[in-house]
């Protein structure tokens, strides 16, 4: 079977002698058709990924058809096309006993702390699919993605006409957007890169965009008439970035840090207990979150078209791989056909 191994620090390798994957009890057999690459995928390629350890074959956002299947009990059968949820969780610790299987105390994310998707077939569980009839192949790989964001503003409790600042407009700083417009608030966007934000603009619809290298302190407090946003969102996984946020969050507010980064994060105490801020952490996703995904794409919603802006064939991942990293190729997500 062919699959791609990032065998170490900058290494991708293609390979064809995979074995082929051995479906248990309760699982099932998807053939990939798409992978999404993600920074997850960009950071474990250049060793910044906490909890992960080599050779491992990457790959988390992922759709396919089912090729074989245990147990039906569920309803899918072979041939149906599916995204799989990739946080695969005990069921049985705290977390999950609670219902937040995103933060599992065991958690193994596919492509993260166990072999992922860029390979032919994989088998999974089949509580972890989701049938996407009337999605596209493209749709249906976007699911998880998007979801980080639908969950991250769920969790932030946000009400309508609430103002917030996303900081950050990689792809999942974009699907925070997305899904804060969509619970009916009001959206700064911050970033460095001033294309970044024009896209903010056509393809979130943000009603305000602020540069983050241009006084973004004095841009958010005029925008806000003094009262700095209710909700602020940090999705860059940038250490000064996060310690910075504290500084846009309003009183009462609540900061939530959607980026994750390979380091510890400090603050000023007095103005955290000051301001009364709420801090959060915010991981994955759990199917409610993919569900409501499902239906906003369904709805047209979500313009995926837009937010796939290259592809590249399964083979030619290990050779282009590199030129996605670099900032001039003005990546917002890369879509690998199989």
């Amino acid at each position: 079977m062919n699959g791609i191994v990032c065998e170490s620090i900058g290494s991708l390798q293609y390979r064809d002698n995979l074995p082929e994957p051995v479906m248990k009890s309760g699982e099932a057999i998807v053939r990939i058709r798409r992978i999404g690459i993600c920074g997850t995928d960009m950071h474990a390629y250049q060793g910044n990924q906490p909890f992960f350890t080599y050779p491992r074959i990457l790959g988390h956002e992922l759709s396919g058809i089912i090729e074989q299947i245990s147990d039906t009990t569920y309803g899918f059968i072979e041939g149906d096309q599916v995204a799989i949820i990739p946080y695969l969780h005990c069921g049985a610790c705290i977390a999950c006993r609670h219902g937040k299987t995103n933060c599992c105390t065991s958690m193994q994310v596919l492509g993260v702390h166990v072999d992922g998707g860029m390979q032919e077939r994989i088998s999974v569980p089949v509580t972890h699919l989701i049938r996407t009839e009337g999605l596209s192949l493209d749709q249906s790989t976007m699911l998880e993605p998007l979801a980080i964001g639908a969950h991250a503003v769920r969790r932030s409790q946000l009400s309508p006409s609430e103002t917030v600042l996303v900081i950050g407009a990689g792809p999942i700083g974009l699907g925070v957007m997305a899904f804060a417009k969509y619970a009916g608030a009001n959206v700064i966007a911050m970033d460095v890169n001033e294309e970044r934000l024009a896209f903010c603009r056509s393809w979130v619809n943000a009603d305000h965009t602020v540069h983050a290298l241009n006084g973004p302190l004095e841009q958010i407090r005029d925008l806000t008439n003094g009262s700095f946003p209710t909700v602020v969102f940090d999705a860059t996984g940038n250490r000064k970035s996060m310690e910075g946020a504290f500084h846009y969050v309003a009183h009462g507010g609540r900061l939530v840090y959607v980026g994750l980064v390979k380091d510890d994060i400090s603050f000023n105490d007095p103005e955290f207990h000051r301001r009364e801020i709420t801090l959060m952490g915010s991981r994955n996703a759990v199917r409610e979150d993919f569900n409501q995904v499902l239906e906003a794409l369904r709805a047209g919603v979500v313009d995926t078209r837009r937010y796939i802006t290259h592809r590249a064939a399964f083979k030619d991942v290990p050779s282009t791989f590199e030129e996605w990293i670099n900032p001039a190729s003005k990546v917002i997500k890369v879509m690998v056909e199989l």
